[in-house]
């Protein structure tokens, strides 16, 4: 028998053994809960009475009213007047309700027990759990059963009103579970969590809302309407008509007759017609898609440690990369009482990456579409005309780099007036626009060095936008969200906020009011009653209570900003200090980076917690900045990651830290360290292929290290397609015999967002150029494995190692 000695498993197993620091991580995690729950009255959940004359919030345990006239404030509902259901203790509101009455309807909780105490005037009763508006519907536990993106901090509150013991489990958005309580019969749980988290009990399903609300364990569980609505089909179809994609082909029946006629006759396996039905209002016509088959390629994914078996698993997931052929739909017109279709031109949608965005006009002659065209650099809006399919462009996007068309595609049709409000950076900067859909005229809305940022509401009847926007008030930080309101012409501009952060606001019923809360990384939230007529302050709401947690971390993020590359760009960041910093001591840097150019990344709103500060406590100060490249200013700013991801801001990163070791001599940078997962792995790699010279320590995780082996999408947006040489000169895999310093790569062997060959890929460059590293390679892991308990463990040692020189903390 012949055996090969491979030199990559003798690389791995030397990395495998490297030694790391010993770091207390249960400092860190006990500090984090200390934080975490330390400031009161951070968020601000305003409940308007029917007719809007009053606003009820919660400030300090108790629920008030305030006029929405005069501002004046009142006691609404005190936690002593409901002490008698919970033996004399004074309860917590979690959350309260109003109904149409005006009476009150509140959710309290003493200890362990829950209740719902209906208030009308003196009247004060139980509410029973089948008419509890506070109460979830539970689902049951599928195969796809997980939590989504968390969306602000909220309680889920468990009740056991069964006979069994129960474990509450949380379902990771990976599907992993993760056991938090055990709960007998009759016993209660509040859970901490996040809007969208999903958690587990008794085979049951219970989603997080925004608002606190309570999960019924019951035998019978609790049904109720839970508010929502079938949400509006556009394309339903007439009753006389009725239809179906059969053996590949486009059939349809005639309700009325019973005769079935089969309208196409090419349709394949591999050029095949596909839903949805889209039919005209008048009933006349019907537009379906005609799907050509790409190259649809898989990869696939090793459990080397599956939990059920001792073999590994396979597992095989669709992931198209960059220049892989896709799936091509075109749209296909039929006329349903000539029986036969209307052929189309498709020269101005020929090479399509999305055709989507299908809008009818109400009378049924014209069917708009938006097309993006590979490359993302030709966007048009398209008008088909249905009596003869004859197809023209409404309005045409141009650009020599990139149509930002995942972020700042907007289309609003005003069927009313023919007219659609429509985005673009066509200025140079993100505004809205008036697009005349018979014409094709087209006129700014919006227009200035700011952007907007999304549309809040369109009132068509008064022709106005209600929009949120950022960069618009000199001396406030660019990315800071604020709102207004502005007419289709153009005119009457109505800043509605003003504090020096980002903003959330929250309308009245008729719009008339609303609640302004806003914070920035060193302010806690603000909250501020306000008129929508000209943005004039009523009545103040209220601030949080942050002095328990400057108790614990007396030292807030610095927002700091400095000049980029060019010496004239402000480029804004935030720095982190440990709880035990000392103005005298020098500190090691640590740059958290996320360069992904659909975003900006660095804290703008007031958090008592980050994981930056987590890492901070051991010793650093950490630093998180948005270089040019990202997104959210102007197209010139962003248009610097064109086909140069491997740019990622560093000469404006390395230009801002410099100034802010100026500013504060504290910050050691001799020793500068730099961390990123995903495409911020990529970045962190990078720092240490190219400017080595200033970072010496990088940790890349889950990185997508060579463009072309990551998702398609993503990396065609940036770097264009056809795939040409600029992949190629981006890739860590081609530079990585460049490496200068200490590296660590961390990768999910189970990552279905990024491929883990990649970084395998690059662990074999390296090898192959004789450079040290270490490897962190997790047999179960997902996406960005350092963001796991044992991978912050792995990160913080790392650091500590190779930062303060120190073995143990």
């Amino acid at each position: 028998m012949c055996v090969q000695y491979h030199p990559f498993l003798f690389a791995v197993l030397s990395i495998a053994t490297a030694a790391f620091a010993t770091v207390d991580d249960a400092a860190v995690r006990a500090l984090k809960n200390k934080m975490s729950g330390a400031v009161e009255n951070a968020t601000l959940s305003p409940v308007w009475n029917p007719d809007d004359s009053a606003l009820f919030h919660q400030s300090g345990g108790t629920v008030w009213e305030v006029s929405t006239a005069t501002g004046q404030k009142k006691e609404a509902i005190a936690p002593e007047s409901l002490a008698r259901f919970f033996d004399g203790k004074p309860p917590v509101i979690p959350h309260f309700t109003i109904t149409e009455t005006g009476g009150f309807v509140c959710l309290a909780v003493a200890g362990k027990q829950i209740r719902t105490i209906s208030a009308s005037g003196q009247d004060l009763s139980v509410v029973e759990p089948a008419d509890n508006p506070f109460a979830l519907q539970p689902k049951p536990v599928g195969p796809n059963t997980r939590s989504g993106k968390g969306n602000g901090g909220t309680k889920l509150h468990f009740i056991n009103d069964t006979e069994e013991t129960h474990a509450i489990e949380w379902i990771a958005p990976s599907g992993t579970r993760r056991k938090y309580a055990t709960l007998k019969p009759g016993e209660t749980h509040v859970q901490n969590t996040y809007a969208g988290h999903v958690f587990t009990a008794g085979g049951l399903a219970y989603t997080a809302a925004k608002q606190p609300a309570i999960a019924f364990l019951s035998a019978k569980p609790v049904k109720r309407d839970n508010g929502k609505r079938p949400a509006k089909t556009p394309n339903t179809p007439p009753a006389k008509w009725s239809a179906e994609i059969r053996d590949h082909n486009l059939f349809v029946k005639n309700n009325e007759t019973g005769k079935e006629l089969q309208l196409t006759t090419d349709g394949s396996k591999d050029w095949n017609y596909v839903g949805p039905m889209r039919w005209s209002p008048n009933g006349r016509h019907l537009v379906v898609s005609k799907e050509k088959a790409g190259t649809r390629r898989t990869i696939d994914l090793v459990c080397a440690a599956p939990s059920d078996q001792l073999q590994p698993k396979t597992q095989t997931i669709s992931y198209a990369k960059p220049g892989d052929i896709l799936d091509i739909r075109k749209p296909h017109l039929f006329d349903l009482e000539a029986g036969r279709e209307i052929p189309l031109d498709d020269s101005l949608h020929a090479h399509p990456f999305h055709i989507k965005e299908f809008h009818w006009t109400p009378e049924g002659d014209r069917l708009f579409f938006l097309y993006n065209e590979r490359g993302h650099q030709t966007l048009r809006l398209l008008a088909l005309q249905a009596a003869t399919g004859k197809i023209a462009t409404v309005i045409e996007e141009k650009s020599p780099t990139f149509i930002d068309y995942s972020q700042k595609t907007l289309i609003h049709h005003l069927d009313e007036t023919d007219e659609t409000i429509w985005m673009s950076e066509r200025s140079g900067w993100n505004h809205l626009y008036l697009v005349n859909r018979r014409n094709g005229s087209i006129k700014p809305i919006t227009s200035g060095h700011w952007v907007v940022r999304g549309i809040e509401q369109v009132d068509e009847e008064k022709r106005q936008v209600w929009f949120e926007l950022a960069g618009h008030l000199p001396g406030q930080d660019p990315y800071y969200s604020h709102f207004a309101r502005i007419n289709f012409d153009g005119t009457g501009l109505v800043l509605l906020t003003e504090g020096n952060g980002t903003h959330s606001v929250h309308f009245s019923k008729d719009r008339r009011f609303y609640t302004d809360s806003w914070s920035r990384a060193d302010q806690p939230p603000v909250h501020e009653l306000r008129r929508s007529s000209d943005g004039q302050k009523i009545a103040d709401l209220g601030k949080a209570d942050a002095s328990r947690l400057l108790g614990i971390h007396p030292h807030l993020p610095e927002p700091f900003v400095a000049k980029g590359r060019d010496g004239k760009t402000d480029i804004h960041g935030v720095i982190y200090r440990p709880s035990h910093f000392d103005p005298k001591k020098n500190y090691p840097v640590i740059e958290s980076i996320y360069a992904g150019p659909h975003g900006f990344f660095t804290q703008k709103a007031f958090k008592p917690y980050s994981k930056q500060q987590g890492l901070a406590e051991l010793g650093f100060i950490v630093v998180q900045i948005d270089g040019m490249g990202t997104n959210w200013r102007s197209k010139e700013f962003h248009d610097v990651c064109w086909k140069n991801i491997k740019d990622a801001g560093f000469p404006d990163r390395i230009a801002w830290i410099k100034a802010a070791a100026q500013k504060h001599p504290c910050m050691d940078i001799a020793r500068v360290g730099i961390h990123g997962g995903s495409a911020g792995g990529q970045n962190a790699m990078r720092a240490v292929l190219d400017h080595a010279d200033f970072y010496q320590v990088a940790i890349a995780d889950c990185g997508c290290h060579d463009n072309r082996m990551d998702k398609l999408w993503w990396n065609e947006a940036w770097m264009g397609w056809p795939v040409d040489e600029s992949y190629g000169k981006s890739s860590n895999l081609v530079d990585a015999h460049k490496l200068n310093g200490k590296l660590l790569l961390a990768v999910g062997m189970l990552d279905s967002n990024v491929d883990p060959s990649s970084t395998m890929q690059v662990v074999d460059a390296l090898i192959q150029a004789g450079k040290d590293f270490e490897l962190y390679a997790a047999p179960n892991g997902g996406h960005c494995v350092l963001d796991t308990p044992y991978g912050q463990h792995r990160r913080r040692a790392f650091f500590v190692r190779h930062l303060l020189n120190k073995e143990s903390l």
